[in-house]
């Protein structure tokens, strides 16, 4: 493991020589890096400030831990790659599992989705409850031990090599000294208020060029109970997905216990409210009749809790620069994505999986820059469609917004593409498992899409909201 230590031959031969690598955040992405670093190092640290919640409570670092979250089908895939069996005990637990599109009555660009047979899955049970299975699972493993209730405040070494991390007990405040937990890797995993940019600077290195993209999307969460536990009929899943064309967004997806976590979300300026009788109101701004009429009916059984930092930024660890060996970023603290898109939790196990690939390739050395540029790779598809899609809404801001010459001819390709893949089968599937990153983008070129894309004139969708999926049969699914 070169990022960890100097010896190309002892990382070849599998001789770890007391290696200890610390992982600064608890997080999903913080606690899949654990798991694989201790196939690589003899003691793995996580340092959370939090302390974890005892069952499927909320974390309080987690400030969108309230909020809808999916896994998407490329992090299922990664997930079970990783913890073999693991979405097994998801299932087992509780956690819906829905299938797009058949479960759910969809509208996107002012137009109903065909409910076909599902192509994908994705799972939409509360964050919650898929962290306190990760963390059983993950923390059962001897190497790995957590420091909780503790904060990195920064890093020990200098500008050719970070050698441990600067701690300091919550418990104490501002006021307590600093200690230094020496480590021969660090890798940060603190999400997307990541202090390590200053870190870095602080001991002569440099810190990352930031690449931003900001609509000012906002939104707003609260959970109910529907009439006899269910939303109507067949489906299980109502989304309104933001456009320019229709910038309010939102629906509602199920939990684990039955009810609906129902969520609302607007631009700069028309942020949803937190008021309990104006989040109702806000909803009727969706065109949306199915949930109006069932919230009207709903049992509200929490507050509603609203969430405005959207922003898309990708730190470019990858870039040239003054950087020291032994310091790693993942997870939202290497690219954090706007959550309207639910890229994070899929992307942060694919990231774990681009981690434990790099440090076990036998045909190169995991140098500290390999492996940063392997784990940037993991998230560049996702953060192309979420960078893609926020480029076009009205009022992005940042750095990355202007895009290349190529996004042009790209983005007219990729608007026929969306224009067809409500109602037509080939390019709904493809699209859907690029969406999902459970494909390459190249998906959306393979002969039999690139003639419905460039060829044929878009099937016609729904003119109201579909109340039942298609049977098999009615759709030619290739």
């Amino acid at each position: 493991m070169n990022p960890a230590g100097d010896e190309e031959s002892r990382s070849r031969s599998g001789v770890r020589d007391g290696r200890h690598a610390v992982v600064v955040g608890g997080s999903l992405a913080g606690l899949l890096a654990a798991h694989v670093l201790a196939g690589h190092a003899d003691r793995v640290t996580i340092v959370e400030r939090d302390r974890f919640p005892d069952g499927t409570k909320p974390r309080p670092g987690v400030a969108q831990g309230r909020h809808p979250h999916v896994l998407l089908e490329g992090g299922q895939l990664a997930l079970e790659s990783l913890l073999p069996g693991f979405l097994a005990q998801l299932r087992a637990a509780g956690a819906p599992r829905v299938g797009l599109p058949s479960d759910m009555v969809l509208r996107q660009d002012e137009r109903w989705f065909r409910r076909v047979p599902a192509t994908t899955h994705m799972y939409t049970g509360s964050r919650a409850q898929l962290e306190e299975l990760l963390r059983r699972r993950v923390l059962a493993d001897p190497v790995i031990g957590v420091l909780e209730g503790t904060e990195a405040v920064g890093l020990a070494g200098d500008a050719s090599r970070v050698r441990g991390v600067l701690l300091r007990d919550r418990s104490d405040g501002a006021r307590g000294e600093p200690r230094t937990l020496a480590a021969d890797l660090v890798v940060d995993a603190s999400g997307s208020g990541t202090r390590a940019p200053q870190w870095l600077t602080a001991i002569g290195a440099q810190a990352p060029r930031e690449e931003t993209i900001d609509t000012g999307l906002a939104y707003a969460s609260r959970v109910y109970r529907g009439k006899d536990g269910v939303l109507g009929g067949d489906t299980v899943g109502y989304y309104v997905y933001p456009t320019p064309a229709q910038v309010h967004g939102g629906g509602a997806l199920p939990l684990e216990d039955g009810t609906h976590l129902v969520i609302v979300s607007g631009l700069r300026g028309d942020e949803p409210p937190t008021d309990d009788d104006a989040f109702a109101s806000y909803a009727r701004r969706l065109p949306h009749p199915p949930l109006h009429r069932w919230l009207d009916e709903a049992e509200p059984l929490s507050p509603a809790f609203g969430y405005r930092r959207t922003a898309n930024v990708r730190r470019r660890y990858d870039l040239p620069g003054r950087r020291p060996a032994g310091f790693l970023a993942t997870g939202d603290a290497l690219c954090t994505f706007n959550p309207v898109y639910g890229q994070g939790m899929a992307v942060a196990a694919m990231s774990a999986a681009a981690l434990r690939d790099a440090l076990a390739d036998p045909r190169r050395t995991p140098t500290t820059a390999r492996v940063q540029r392997a784990l940037l790779a993991a998230s560049r598809q996702a953060w192309d469609i979420s960078a893609g899609a926020d480029r076009a809404m009205p009022g992005a801001t940042g750095t990355a917004v202007a895009g290349r010459p190529v996004d042009r001819a790209v983005g007219w390709y990729l608007g026929r593409v969306q224009e067809r893949y409500p109602s037509d089968p080939v390019v709904g599937r493809a699209f859907r498992a690029v969406l999902t990153l459970s494909a390459p983008v190249t998906a959306l070129f393979a002969p039999p899409v690139a003639r419905a894309v460039l060829f044929g004139a878009p099937l016609p969708a729904p003119a109201e909201p579909p109340a039942a999926p298609e049977e098999q049969g009615t759709a030619a699914l290739p």
